[in-house]
């Protein structure tokens, strides 16, 4: 099966992030290209108060400090894990300080350090039961991409359902279902503050749909459905920051400088769904033309 580069990841030239010491290699991984921004480490920045960014370039992860211990949301690659470790003691994180890790989706590019992750910190893993299967699994069988982006798998060790609240010290993350990109794609949202003033931060997950078949799909044959529940409900999330797993989907330009995003989260799912339809359209125009 052919693989959209936007979903690839190169596992024989990731010199800028280095292999965990204590994560195998997976026999059936194959290589991949992949963006060097994915693999562009950049400085911990500060997103609010309690809310950092300690992800790469081009894949997002974020730190959130509590009075109770830390939460990471997403990770990136799996060759991340010990950059993302450096970045949380840089913050003042102790391995055993990180209590919680979600996550976005089940793909190689965002849940890949997982396992790493949670084994070097003993973090529970908080997802839904669609992605706890994917995640098990490392990747294998994926919906549509087979066994073409394989990680080291993770146990889940909380489910929670759409719209459920995990608390940790003062700060409630609630979880929204945005389904698409995958079946299992989660959002999360919290209140934070800069300035004095509370910050509502939504962490929405792809909305893409990346050389997808989404007409006739047997594997997930209402796809379609899928992603217009994401779309709906993306734009209705309490969105003061946009964040989302590949930044610069969202607007963000991050390196040597930082550019925020000053996208809404309706401006992102309405972007999102006029791509989505002119590749549907393309899609079924294509399929009539064959008849």
């Amino acid at each position: 099966m052919r693989l959209h580069a936007a979903l690839c990841v190169s596992l024989t030239a990731l010199s800028a992030l280095p292999l965990h010491a204590a994560e195998p290699l997976l026999p059936q991984a194959q290589a991949y290209e992949s963006s060097d921004a994915w693999r562009q480490p950049i400085a911990p920045f500060a997103l609010a108060d309690r809310s950092w960014y300690i992800g790469t370039a081009g894949l997002s992860a974020v730190l959130v400090k509590t009075d109770a211990g830390a939460v990471l949301i997403d990770g990136g690659l799996p060759q991340a894990a010990d950059m993302l470790l450096a970045h949380m003691r840089t913050l003042g994180v102790a391995p055993s300080d990180l209590k919680l890790i979600l996550h976005s989706h089940a793909h190689i590019d965002h849940a890949g350090p997982i396992a790493a992750i949670k084994r070097a910190t003993g973090a529970r893993v908080v997802t839904n039961a669609e992605s706890a299967v994917l995640l098990e699994r490392g990747g294998f069988d994926d919906l549509h991409f087979g066994d073409g982006m394989v990680f080291p798998p993770a146990h889940a060790d909380r489910i929670v359902m759409d719209g459920e609240v995990v608390e940790l010290g003062g700060v409630a993350f609630t979880a929204h279902f945005t389904p698409g990109h995958t079946p299992g794609s989660l959002s999360w949202t919290w209140t934070d503050a800069k300035a004095g003033k509370p910050l509502r931060i939504a962490y929405v997950d792809s909305l893409s749909a990346p050389g997808y078949k989404l007409v006739g799909n047997p594997r997930q044959p209402r796809i379609v459905d899928d992603y217009r529940r994401a779309f709906a409900e993306v734009r209705t999330l309490p969105c003061d920051l946009l964040l989302t797993p590949h930044p610069d989907a969202s607007g963000w330009k991050l390196g040597e400088s930082i550019t925020p995003t000053t996208l809404t989260c309706r401006a992102y799912a309405d972007r999102a769904e006029r791509a989505f339809d002119k590749t549907l359209k393309e899609q079924q125009a294509a399929i009539k033309g064959t008849r």
